[in-house]
């Protein structure tokens, strides 16, 4: 099994920080991977939230992910079925930093189990790596709209 964390302070608040993680379709311009709602959140739930499933493609394999709890301050998803890794989970926290609105401390956790034939060290340096950036494009993407007030 592989465990993947990793952190990082962010241009935003946690109600924007959430808003842009759960706004499935626009994904793309921060992961390294197309998305797709393909079912949206259950009745009641916010939009995007618990039970809207999302199709991924990246790197010529395409497959689904599931919101599975969402709150003020975590995001919790995991992939349908065992293909491209088994039992993946991902779980962000996202909490203001000293109170301040406007800064936000993302921690960003994945586990998950490699197939026979990948090393966990390969898989766990790509899945890294992919989320570092990611959540650098993020508060680039905060930054930006900071600047344009």
């Amino acid at each position: 099994m592989i465990f993947i964390t990793t952190s990082h302070t962010l241009a935003a608040s946690p109600q924007q920080v959430k808003a842009a993680l759960l706004d499935h379709a626009a994904l793309g311009r921060f992961f390294n991977a197309k998305f797709l709602l393909v079912k949206p959140q259950n009745n009641d739930e916010e939009p995007g939230g618990v039970g809207a499933i999302r199709q991924v493609s990246m790197a010529g394999v395409t497959f689904k992910e599931q919101i599975m709890a969402v709150n003020k301050h975590h995001i919790c998803y995991q992939i349908i079925g065992n293909k491209p890794v088994a039992k993946h989970k991902g779980d962000i926290y996202f909490f203001a930093v000293n109170s301040n609105p406007i800064r936000c401390q993302v921690s960003y956790s994945i586990r998950c189990k490699a197939p026979w034939w990948l090393p966990n060290s390969v898989l766990e340096f790509f899945i890294k790596r992919d989320v570092v950036n990611a959540l650098k494009k993020l508060n680039n993407y905060f930054l930006g709209e900071q600047n344009e007030c």
